[in-house]
């Protein structure tokens, strides 16, 4: 009888997350045995880090392998590993957790409970969603673990119909083993406990995977003449041969990565890519090289066709796995990788590193440092050399991160500048570069325009861009957070400077001084009206059909800047804004009549609001007083009906 057993209630989006494996993620039903492989290689794995410097924990079980048991009469198939094992809080904490979630939570949970140990590799698939794919084939799935170190084990058991089990248990050795109990085989479908079956799934997915994948296999093997009959003349009665069970190795068990390219099939690098990942999509190209000379690795790097659902979580870990001659060191090595690249999936194999290596040593070790220099220079060849279609595919998924780059690398900003892509006000809704923006230029433009925003048509039909348009100057459209930054680091590109559409003096008409003199007057009234919220008042040269705008001096915070800093928590600056006015505007005209008519008219200072408010609705603001300015617009539209 067991010391502790607990029966618990998966919470009910577990069902939602069952179905969604099911019959979303593995249309593919024999991808459950892939995915149990990768996890009993992951555990393998983490084992082999830690007995760097526990080699206690191996004890006389040093032959690493991953065992597969197929039971035709009882059909069952059985997974085990001697990896690292874990404890029943662990299977708590990683099972548990997994199944009481749904997929947004899932991955909070999944962050919540890593480790902070530094030397110990997070393995991202570890009984991950993949262990899950068991229910695809499985009425029943049976967990039986025991971590290295500890003499209890645990068990876990479950019908995938609302609750599982958890108890302690025993177990000869550490490692983990996972019992299927297999639904009933509708017609046609494949026999999961069928040698044949079991062998071209291995080769297919996993042939890869870096550990024997082993299985009992029946062979004839000839009797030994000790204990063969014989006749009396000494020839052989009856057969020479029985039958007998064996231990197979079913994968080739060749690191993908050291491969020549040439040899390595689409199919191949795509399920290396699926083992490594754990992305059941297909990868949208991967690069793979070999540098030899004073520093000597191999790298295959994938960049995946979609964006990873978690790459924006706080937690999310860089996908680049580090070996040296093919031992594991970590799974998480972000030193490797700029933020920019964290996207990249893939493994890096350096023969010359430590093995020893500790996070703090990695960041001062220079191979790594050349290694990162040269893996970034190949990734944005290998950007910059895709066909159209394929990297408007990638951009559409991976640009504004990408665009980080610009910010935050000085030594490659202008060649990420140079994968950046933009909508502009000419680009009818696609996507050019820089570089044809630059080409597309009048003769008679100096810079690059520009206008930052959350929403690109609000962008598109901005006030601010009136008399740009009118010119036929093409406009950037930015709207990705990360422009604001890129902006302030990319000063200028190809020896033209950026100019923003709604700061300082675009610089491409002169204000009529004389007209200017006549508004004087009405300018300062407003000015002194509208003194808690703007800093001036000027007529404007860039507005052709609108009443008013606000625009910024050349280095003031734009607004969409101070609402980004304002939505992530943070206090922007107070910064008033400049108010320009459109002098032809018949608005602004009537405006400007009524006041030299009468000073003190009382709808002056009303109007002096509105003028505001259409100012600061124009840019998609906040009004203080929204009611106030419904109200005013009613009552202009009320008299100027003449029904």
């Amino acid at each position: 009888m067991s010391a502790k057993k607990e029966t618990l209630q998966f919470k009910t989006e577990v069902q939602q997350l069952l179905n969604l494996i099911i019959n979303s993620l593995y249309s593919n039903k024999d991808i459950f045995l892939r995915e149990l492989i990768s996890n009993a290689s992951d555990a393998i794995d983490k084992l082999r880090f830690q007995a760097q410097t526990e080699p206690e924990l191996l004890g006389d079980d040093t032959e690493f392998k991953i065992k597969i048991t197929p039971d035709g009469i009882k059909q069952t198939i059985e997974i085990s590993d001697n990896g690292i094992g874990m404890t029943y809080n662990e299977v708590m904490e990683n099972i548990g957790t997994i199944a009481k979630s749904g997929t947004a939570a899932f991955l909070e949970a999944m962050s919540a409970s890593q480790q902070q140990n530094t030397l110990t590799p997070e393995l991202i698939g570890q009984f991950g969603v993949g262990f899950y794919s068991s229910f695809i084939v499985a009425d029943k799935v049976s967990l039986l673990t025991r971590s290295a170190g500890e003499d209890k084990a645990t068990l876990w058991e479950s019908h995938g119909d609302g609750s599982y089990t958890i108890e302690e248990s025993t177990k000869r050795s550490r490692g983990t083993t996972i019992t299927l109990y297999l639904k009933k085989k509708e017609k046609d479908e494949a026999d999961y406990t069928e040698e044949w079956t079991i062998r071209r799934i291995v080769k297919e997915h996993s042939d890869f995977v870096s550990y024997p994948i082993v299985m009992d296999v029946e062979k004839d093997e000839p009797i030994p003449d000790a204990e063969q009959l014989l006749d009396k003349e000494g020839k052989p009665v009856g057969k020479t041969t029985r039958k007998v069970m064996r231990e197979e190795t079913l994968n080739s068990m060749k690191a993908i990565w050291v491969k020549d390219k040439k040899d390595v099939t689409k199919e191949e690098y795509e399920e290396f890519y699926k083992h490594l990942s754990h992305d059941w999509n297909p990868p949208l190209t991967q690069l793979h090289m070999k540098l030899e000379g004073v520093t000597e690795y191999h790298a295959l790097l994938y960049i995946p066709s979609q964006v990873p659902f978690d790459l924006f979580n706080p937690e999310h870990k860089h996908g680049i796995h580090l070996y040296c001659k093919r031992v594991f060191i970590m799974d998480d090595c972000e030193d490797l990788m700029p933020e920019y690249f964290r996207f990249v999936k893939g493994v890096v194999d350096a023969s010359d590193l430590n093995l020893n290596v500790s996070r703090e040593i990695l960041q001062q070790d220079k191979l790594v440092r050349n290694i990162r220099k040269n893996l970034v220079k190949k990734l944005i060849e290998l950007l910059d050399n895709m066909d159209k279609d394929t990297y408007e595919k990638f951009y559409k998924e991976f640009g504004a991160i990408l665009k980080i780059g610009i910010h935050t690398d000085s030594e490659n900003r202008d060649k990420i500048a140079r994968l950046a892509r933009y909508q502009t006000t000419k680009s009818d809704g696609k996507l050019i570069s820089l570089s044809e923006y630059v080409a597309n230029m009048k003769a008679e433009q100096k810079d690059i325009y520009y206008i930052t925003g959350e929403n690109m048509t609000s962008l598109l039909n901005s006030p601010h861009l009136e008399r740009l348009k009118e010119k036929d100057f093409e406009v950037l459209l930015m709207a990705d957070p990360i422009d604001e930054w890129v902006v302030q680091s990319l000063t200028e590109f190809e020896g033209k400077s950026f100019k923003s559409a709604e700061k300082g003096d675009l610089d491409i008409d002169k204000v009529d001084d004389s007209k200017k003199e006549e508004f004087n007057a009405l300018f300062g009234f407003i000015k002194s009206r509208l003194e808690s919220k703007i800093k001036e008042v000027i007529p404007s040269t860039r507005l052709k059909d609108s009443a008013s705008c606000l625009s910024g001096n050349t280095y003031d915070m734009s607004a969409y800047m101070e609402k980004i800093l304002r939505s992530t928590g943070q206090k922007a600056p107070e910064v008033k804004r400049v108010l320009e006015l459109n002098m032809e505007h018949p608005l602004v005209i009537k405006i400007k009549a009524i006041y030299d008519k009468d000073r003190d008219n009382p709808v002056l200072p009303d109007y002096s609001d509105l003028l505001y408010d259409m100012a600061v609705v124009s840019e998609g603001g906040k009004l203080d007083n929204p009611s106030r300015f419904t109200k005013m617009v009613g009552d202009l539209m009320a008299g100027a009906l003449n029904v």
